[in-house]
C-alpha cells in the first residue's frame, strides 16, 4: 500500500490548506482506493497559519472586534491552543485583502496589537505571530499603540500610528507598554529577510504592492529610517538591520525592539510543530502546493520548506499558477508541477470554481 503525504499551503483567496488537502485526498482515494493518505495542512506564517495549527492541535477560535488597516471595526480572531499558546495571524486583522482599496500611508497595524493584548488578557504566556500578508508600512507603531506605547510630535501631540506620520515622531513614551509582555514569549514567524529601510527595505520592496506610488514609497522609507533612529536613541541599540526587521511593513522591527520577539522561519516552525518529517519518512509521494509557484517560492515558501526536507522523495506540487522555470522547480527539489489554472485565467473568473478546478487537476497525479 502506497503512503501519500499531502502538505500544501492555502490557495490565497480561494481555498484553505485544509480544503486543498481534503479535495486532493478525496480524488486520489476515488481513483486508487487502497492508499494510505496523511493530510498535513501547513502555512508559512501568512494566510492559513491559524487554521493549520488549529487542525494539528486542539484549541479554539477567540473572536474580537478590532480595527482594520483603515480604522473600520471588523471581526477578527486568533487561536488559543490547549496549552495556552496563542496563534495570531496578522493577515486576519491588518491584512492586505481586508480593505477594498489599499492606502499604504494610512494603514495601521493597530488591530494586530489588539489581538496580542486580547491573547495576554486570556492568559496566553506564549504567542506565535505570523507576519505574512500585511497591508501596512507603519513600522509596527499601530500594533505598539494598541499595547500602550505613545508616539508624539514636537508639540507633544499624540500621533496617529500610521506610515505617513512616522517622520513626525519626536518622542516615544513606553511607560504604558503592557507590563505583561515581559513575561510573554513572542515567537515571530517570518520568511522575509529585508531590513527596515533602504533600497532593500520594507517600503521600497513591499509598499508598492500596498498601493504606494514612487513619492509615497520614498516618504515611507524616510519615515521608517526616522523611526529607527528614534528607537536607537531610546534603546541604545540599532534594530533596523536584522533579517526580518522590514517584514509586515516594519512590524518585525517593532516586535523585536519592544517585545523581544524570537524570529523563526514560518514554514520550518510549522513543519516542526506538525512533526512533518516523521510522517514524510515513510511516504512514497509527497504532495505540496500553493496558489502561485514563482521566484518567491525559493525564498522560504511552503513548497520550498516541504521539498527541502524530502530531497530523496518524489515531490509533486499542485499549484494554481506556475510561473517558475524548470530550473527553479528543479532547484526547489520538486519532481513535477500540476496547475489547476493552466490557462492563467484572471482570479475573478476562477474564484467560484476553484474547488472543481483542483479536483480536475488532481487527475494528472499518477501514483
Amino acid at each position: 500500500m502506497k503512503k501519500i503525504v499531502i502538505a500544501p499551503d492555502s490557495f490565497k483567496g480561494t481555498l484553505s490548506s485544509k480544503e486543498v488537502c481534503g479535495i486532493i485526498s478525496s480524488e486520489l482515494k476515488k481513483r486508487y482506493g487502497d492508499v494510505e493518505i496523511k493530510e498535513i495542512p501547513v502555512a508559512d506564517g501568512g494566510e492559513g497559519t491559524v487554521e493549520a495549527l488549529l487542525y494539528a492541535f486542539k484549541g479554539e477560535r477567540v473572536y474580537l472586534t478590532v480595527k482594520s488597516p483603515l480604522g473600520r471595526d471588523i471581526e477578527s480572531y486568533y487561536a488559543l491552543l490547549s496549552d495556552k499558546t496563542a496563534v495570531i495571524e496578522m493577515a486576519l486583522a491588518s491584512g492586505i485583502t481586508i480593505e477594498k482599496e489599499n492606502d499604504a500611508l494610512s494603514a495601521t497595524s493597530f488591530g494586530t496589537g489588539q489581538l496580542i493584548k486580547k491573547a495576554i488578557d486570556d492568559g496566553a504566556k506564549k504567542i506565535i505571530v505570523g507576519l505574512g500578508g500585511s497591508a501596512t508600512t507603519d513600522g509596527g507603531t499601530g500594533c505598539l499603540s494598541a499595547l500602550g506605547v505613545r508616539f508624539s510630535d514636537k508639540k507633544g501631540k499624540e500621533l496617529e500610528p500610521c506610515g505617513k506620520n512616522l517622520s513626525e515622531i519626536h518622542s516615544i513614551d513606553i511607560s504604558g507598554l503592557d507590563k505583561r509582555l515581559a513575561d510573554t514569549r513572542i515567537t515571530v514567524l517570518c520568511d522575509v529577510k529585508n531590513p527596515l529601510y533602504g533600497k532593500n527595505g520594507s517600503a521600497y520592496i513591499f509598499a508598492p504592492q500596498k498601493g504606494a506610488d514612487k513619492a509615497q514609497t520614498e516618504l515611507l522609507d524616510k519615515g521608517l529610517e526616522h523611526l529607527s533612529k528614534a528607537c536607537e536613541k531610546l534603546f541604545q541599540k540599532d534594530y533596523s538591520s536584522f533579517e526580518g526587521a522590514g517584514a509586515a511593513g516594519g512590524l518585525g522591527f517593532a516586535l523585536k525592539a519592544f517585545c523581544n520577539g524570537e524570529f523563526r522561519s514560518g514554514i520550518d516552525y510549522v513543519l516542526d510543530l506538525c512533526e512533518f518529517e516523521k510522517e514524510a519518512e515513510q511516504a512514497d509521494v509527497i504532495i505540496t502546493g500553493e496558489g502561485k509557484l514563482d521566484s518567491q517560492s525559493l525564498m522560504g515558501k511552503v513548497p520550498f520548506g516541504v521539498a527541502s526536507r524530502c530531497k530523496r522523495k518524489r515531490i509533486v506540487a499542485v499549484v494554481g499558477v506556475n510561473e517558475a522555470s524548470f530550473q527553479q522547480t528543479k532547484k526547489l527539489g520538486i519532481s513535477e508541477v500540476v496547475e489547476t489554472n493552466p490557462l492563467h485565467l484572471p482570479f475573478d473568473e476562477i474564484k467560484s470554481c476553484a474547488k472543481a478546478m483542483l479536483a480536475f487537476a488532481t487527475e494528472k497525479i499518477k501514483l
